[in-house]
């Protein structure tokens, strides 16, 4: 007898990356990418993250801090990883490489990609948290009220992000990129709607998800406005220092949300995930049948998806599924 029908929580989590689509279920991860002559190359590896084994991965509010670092890690890894068959085999190795080869043994690439990554939080943390702040006080001279100013600094600081979102989605490139981000939630949304992992059933999928991670930015945004309202000083100095300082705090706490988003379906959960899914409209694109294909791949790699849905929904999956006309009866049978 089959299980009461729904959506279910998997596990599984990914990111679009260049031409291609990581998908990750616990320590273990794949990267699928489409090659410029066609053909599909999956990487599987293991990921640690940077508190591997600790028990502070396991206490809420804390752990969003160490999640979040590493998933900027692993998606700063797995993007390169995709973008290096796509580089320009011309290309010469520069002098700082060699020397940055020389001085860390080898490890040159890796040292880049961490400065890479630490300039790229530090210009996010300037334009979406310091900017508005100092925008923000351009008006403390007209907006007397300081609980305004502060609803004025947050709505600063959304319009700030929302521009950004749609200023890069109108690049060529990045509409490709949001194309994958929507095969990598059409997948995930089959197999938790209890569906059979085929191109049919993806591409009938929804593109939109409730754990993503634009979801989490709409998260960071919000909670940081609830913060900065609630906890204030008068110095400067203090205010700026506060902002970055209460970063992490933001991150632990919006993470903890979009977990629970992720776990439950309650009718608070789909009020407070309302924005973020609204979103993704701008984050992710409808894919083609190749892109959903290599989104495909990716998540084959890391994760049972036959055995999830015998365990989760109850029934066991055969060939026949595997069809279009399998797949047409069972929309016949209401999965």
């Amino acid at each position: 007898m089959r299980k009461k029908k729904g959506s279910r929580y998997s596990g599984i989590g990914g990111q679009a990356v260049l031409e291609g689509v990581m998908m990750r279920n616990k320590d273990d991860y794949a990267v699928a990418v489409r090659k410029p002559n066609g053909e599909i190359e999956v990487e599987l590896d293991v990921f640690h993250g940077c508190m591997h084994g600790s028990r502070l991965v396991n206490i809420p509010f804390i752990r969003g801090i160490f999640n979040f670092i590493d998933s900027l890690r692993l998606g700063m890894r797995t993007l390169n990883y995709s973008a290096s068959f796509y580089e320009d085999e011309d290309a010469k190795e520069t002098g700082l490489d060699k020397a940055l080869d020389k001085v860390s043994g080898g490890r040159g690439e890796s040292i880049l990609m961490g400065i890479t990554t630490v300039f790229s939080v530090i210009l996010a943390v300037a334009i979406f948290i310091l900017l508005p702040y100092f925008l923000s006080g351009f008006l403390a001279e007209y907006v007397r009220n300081a609980s305004l100013l502060a609803i004025l600094e947050g709505a600063i600081r959304i319009i700030i992000f929302l521009a950004y979102v749609v200023g890069i989605s109108l690049m060529k490139d990045i509409h490709r990129l949001y194309q994958y981000h929507g095969a990598e939630h059409k997948c995930i949304n089959c197999i938790e709607k209890g569906r059979p992992l085929t191109v049919h059933n993806v591409m009938r999928s929804s593109r939109i998800h409730k754990r993503c991670g634009t979801s989490f930015l709409f998260f960071v945004m919000f909670v940081s406005i609830i913060l900065f309202f609630f906890i204030r000083v008068d110095n400067t100095a203090l205010k700026v220092l506060l902002r970055i300082a209460l970063i992490p705090v933001i991150a632990g706490i919006s993470y903890e949300i979009i977990r629970l988003a992720g776990r439950s379906d309650n009718i608070f959960v789909r009020i407070i995930s309302a924005p973020g899914m609204l979103l993704q409209r701008l984050t992710t694109r409808e894919p083609d049948e190749s892109m959903v294909e290599v989104a495909m791949k990716s998540v084959e790699a890391v994760f049972d998806w036959k055995a999830y849905l015998q365990e989760t929904f109850g029934y066991e999956i055969d060939d026949s599924w595997l069809t279009d006309e399998g797949a047409n009866e069972e929309e016949e049978d209401g999965v």
